[in-house]
């Protein structure tokens, strides 16, 4: 069973997972969906898949899952709880390692407003709902393209909040399947293993280039 720490934040205790190797490489912080838990499949294929390139995981609930509350916070409380959480962790048994932050869907989204902000080394993004379905025009793709640091982004190939772009330091792949990203869940930890694998982790230690603060709409996926 891992440890679990609960977490004081401005806007209620969060909890985090601690999915810890010996000697690892960095350490991944992920956060779930508006709707769902760090139980996930997609959630669980990438903690293999991280483990599986030496790298610790930590899956962080946030405040209002804990609460027992089904409605996501606004944008701006979930960017200050994981901002908390992840310092928190910085503080402790994680010190000094390299930090790798993601989540699927509103989780992605979070962990690329706040990457600036959490000094993250690099951002894994699963199912990044790139605007709602069937309205393109309400695209978040500014919050992509404000992150200054490597991104992978892995999508299902018929999710209906859409496809991101690959752009000079954002990967992009997409995989069979929709927004749950079940369909192929060795695809997807293929992948994860392969980027977490790449140099960009070592190469990117000081050397972050500043990132624009995008403008966070409310709505949670």
């Amino acid at each position: 069973m891992p440890d679990v720490l609960e977490i004081a934040t401005p806007h209620g205790l969060a909890r985090a997972q601690l999915r810890l190797i010996d000697e690892p490489r960095a350490v991944l912080v992920l956060g779930h969906g508006a709707g769902g838990g760090v139980d996930a499949p997609d959630l669980v294929a990438a903690t293999r898949a991280a483990q599986a390139a030496d790298v610790s995981v930590v899956l962080v609930e946030q405040p209002y899952r804990v609460a027992g509350r089904r409605s996501p916070a606004p944008a701006a409380q979930l960017d200050a709880a994981w901002a908390a959480v992840v310092a928190e962790l910085r503080g402790g048994a994680l010190a000094g390692l390299p930090l790798v932050a993601g989540g699927r869907s509103s989780g992605a989204r979070v962990a690329c407003r706040t990457a600036a902000a959490t000094s993250a080394a690099g951002v894994l993004c699963l199912a990044f709902p790139v605007h709602p379905p069937g309205r393109p025009e309400k695209t978040r793709l500014d919050e992509l393209d404000a992150v200054g640091v490597p991104v992978l982004v892995i999508q299902g190939e018929r999710d209906p909040f859409g496809m991101p772009p690959a752009t000079k330091g954002r990967t992009v792949v997409a995989i069979a399947g929709d927004h749950g990203l079940k369909a192929d869940r060795a695809a997807l930890e293929a992948a994860v293993t392969a980027w977490l694998q790449g140099g960009w982790l070592s190469s990117t230690r000081g050397s972050r280039r500043r990132a624009r603060a995008p403008r966070a709409d409310r709505s949670a996926d």
